[in-house]
């Protein structure tokens, strides 16, 4: 039996596997929703936590960066169709029309859950909606983004800060306050996260290149995409010590940042001595970590401190 015979439960289960794996990523997204949630607290001195605002929240943010990969299939769809036969849509594992439906469930009950349950919120969600479907449509200039990478990646990496003040949100928003001093900077620090993410995945070694993928390391050489990588991984390192300023957090946090930017810098340091792709697979790896930790250390470790007493 081909995999297109499968009944539909058991081609989105082996969809999700490969492009977007909901056990892992959900993991993710709930420590990014409780750290964004938490950092706003912390601003407004604010300790009292709703575990259903943040379930809530967390599935909304979920479904958020699982339309993010949906939209993408749209937009790649040329591009897989005659470079990746090999992806999901292309091979037939799923089909377009199906995927339409998985939007518009998860469009849904995302507006269900917030209008029921946290009904102050429903006019961000929108917002970051909205900002969804115009990025899909690649902001109606896709052929000049095609030609302006810089501007193409900052424009999809606005997404972050985006949906990040929605989960900021969570906080002042829903509870009928302004936004706290200091939280512009942890959104900076979200859109710079995102440069890290976005950069650290697209840098391969000459061997590991393929025909119709354009990373950066293509556009911008191998030596030029990694110092522009620990350009933007340094840059994020000031933008968080900042926010950790606005935050109240003391010396210890600023060693322990600087201790996890020679950490994560490590592989990309090794890249530019020698360019195997097993280096370069690792910067991909260190974004993630440093991503993670970044959120951890600026909303979610100090809010589960002061939940143990300390």
């Amino acid at each position: 039996m081909e995999e297109k015979d499968f009944n539909i439960f058991k081609r989105f289960w082996i969809y999700q596997s490969e492009r977007f794996p909901i056990f892992s990523y959900g993991l993710m997204v709930f420590t990014f929703a409780f750290s964004a949630m938490s950092y706003s607290k912390i601003l407004r001195g604010d300790f009292n936590f709703s575990l259903l605002t943040l379930l809530i929240g967390a599935m909304t943010s979920f479904g958020y960066f699982f339309l993010l990969r949906l939209f993408d299939e749209f937009k790649d769809a040329e591009d897989d169709a005659k470079y990746r036969p090999y992806r999901a849509v292309p091979r037939g594992l799923v089909s377009f029309r199906e995927l339409k439906w998985l939007i518009f469930i998860i469009i849904t009950l995302q507006c269900i859950l917030n209008f029921v349950f946290i009904p102050k919120m429903i006019w961000i969600w929108a917002l970051v909606i909205i900002y969804m479907f115009v990025m899909a449509k690649e902001f109606f200039v896709r052929d000049w983004l095609r030609k302006h990478p810089v501007a193409y990646l900052v424009s999809h990496m606005m997404i972050m800060p985006v949906i990040d003040f929605y989960t900021t949100g969570l906080d002042w928003n829903n509870n009928s306050t302004t936004m706290p001093n200091g939280l512009i900077i942890f959104l900076i620090v979200t859109f710079l996260n995102g440069v890290v993410i976005e950069i650290g995945r697209k840098i391969r070694a000459q061997e590991a290149e393929e025909a119709g993928v354009e990373t950066y390391s293509y556009l911008w050489g191998e030596k030029g995409s990694t110092m522009v990588w620990l350009s933007v991984l340094f840059t994020t390192f000031i933008f968080a010590n900042i926010a950790c300023f606005y935050a109240g957090f003391g010396r210890m946090t600023f060693i322990f940042l600087v201790f996890f930017l020679i950490f994560c810098a490590i592989p990309a340091l090794q890249f530019l001595k020698n360019r195997k792709q097993k280096f370069a697979s690792k910067i991909e790896t260190m974004a993630g970590i440093w991503t993670l930790g970044m959120y951890l250390s600026l909303g979610g470790i100090p809010m589960i401190w002061h939940f143990i007493g300390g």
